[in-house]
């Protein structure tokens, strides 16, 4: 009789090795949420002029389908819904696969959709169509097919999750998701480059409202100074110095030492200007498409990535508070800033039209961003022990 405490001298006897274990997608739940985020924002965006009908917020459910509607509006709401279709049934796995998975997510695509018109009802410049629940609820349910074809690409042992696991640290999967939206804020104008987060203007809109006064709280932070041309230049030199240190140095503290270090923050800057200058190129035309590149955003550019460059190989620890620091610098400096008149002479000319959804959501990106990479940096579980 074999002693067990000795090794099996005949391999092909031992027994067999148990598969790994399949675990969940954090990424995948903290991008569903965000999603959901940005589809209630966009549904419901500009946020203005709430007022009742006196109609029940479900009577476009029995109505007939209107007569008035295009293409391009069948194909946005099934395009827009069917990543929420693919993101739910990734945040179900493994505890729901399948048919479970694909018919949970149809219901709650379909209760999201039904809330979201319900809830137009009240908002006059929106309005509220049984044949957008309809298209809506048809791109989650394109998503949660073609989903589980992905999940063995995506979920489980794949070359993209060996990739994330060799080149970035065990707690990324948040900060990726947040890295990720970082060129997507892009799309919306912004004053100034990488100008996230600018909420005050908004907050002063919707305070004014309800007081029923004009208001402006960045007039009272500024202490209410008008600025040269020189230091409208200036602004937007911190502030994009700033903005792009901070999102440069988020991505390298979440980067194992054997990572292309610089390649990866190489892509996410290119891919963040590459939108910036296809929004710029959409709003202004072809020849417009580089109209961002200021004397201050230069100069910002250029900061940013001298002080980069003295950080990029730096203890992950010294990295995050940097990060920390100049997103926490930039906030402040884009809400102090007054808005270039140039620039708001620009937007009132600017008709949002089909793309009203789009462009909320893109606004939403933008107000929201800094804000979610500010919570990954900070929060415990980012964190590693004693830093």
């Amino acid at each position: 009789m074999q002693d067990p405490a000795q090794p099996n001298p005949n391999p092909s006897t031992a027994a067999p090795l148990a598969p790994p274990a399949l675990r969940a997608s954090v990424f995948a739940r903290v991008a569903l949420l965000v999603y959901v985020l940005l589809i209630v924002y966009a549904s419901w965006y500009p946020f203005s002029g709430w007022r009742s009908s006196g109609l029940s917020p479900f009577a476009f459910i029995d109505v007939p389908f209107p007569h008035y509607w295009t293409g391009f509006d069948v194909i946005t709401n099934v395009l827009g819904y069917l990543p929420l279709g693919v993101l739910f049934v990734f945040a179900l796995y493994p505890v729901l696969r399948g048919l479970a998975a694909i018919l949970l997510t149809m219901v709650a695509a379909l209760l999201l959709s039904g809330a979201m018109e319900a809830v137009q009802t009240y908002l006059p410049s929106r309005v509220s169509s049984n044949l957008d629940l309809l298209t809506n609820t048809v791109g989650a349910s394109l998503g949660a097919l073609f989903a589980p074809a992905l999940t063995r690409f995506f979920m489980e042992e794949s070359r993209l999750l060996q990739l994330r696991q060799r080149w970035f640290t065990h707690e990324a999967s948040r900060g990726l998701l947040v890295l990720s939206l970082w060129p997507l804020a892009q799309l919306y104008p912004q004053a100034y480059l990488f100008g996230h987060g600018q909420f005050l203007p908004l907050l002063s809109e919707w305070l004014g409202t309800a007081l029923s006064i004009p208001l402006d709280l960045g007039a009272v932070l500024r202490g209410r100074a008008d600025l040269s041309v020189e230091q409208y230049w200036l602004s937007e030199a911190i502030i994009s110095a700033c903005g792009v240190s901070g999102a440069l140095l988020t991505l390298s503290c979440v980067l194992r030492r054997r990572a292309p270090r610089i390649m990866l923050l190489g892509l996410l800057i290119a891919a963040a200007l590459a939108m910036k200058s296809l929004m710029s190129a959409l709003l202004y035309g072809p020849d417009n498409a580089f109209a961002w590149l200021t004397p201050g955003a230069e100069g910002g550019l250029l900061l940013g990535l001298v002080l980069l460059t003295g950080l990029v190989f730096a203890p992950r620890v010294a990295q995050r508070r940097v990060a920390i620091l100049m997103l926490s610098i930039c906030l402040l400096a884009v809400n102090a800033t007054p808005a270039n008149p140039y620039f708001i002479a620009t937007m009132q000319g600017w008709t949002q039209g089909k793309f009203l959804n789009f462009n909320g959501a893109a606004q939403f990106l933008s107000l929201l961003w800094p804000f979610l990479a500010l919570w990954f940096l900070l929060h415990r579980t980012h964190r590693e022990p004693g830093t």
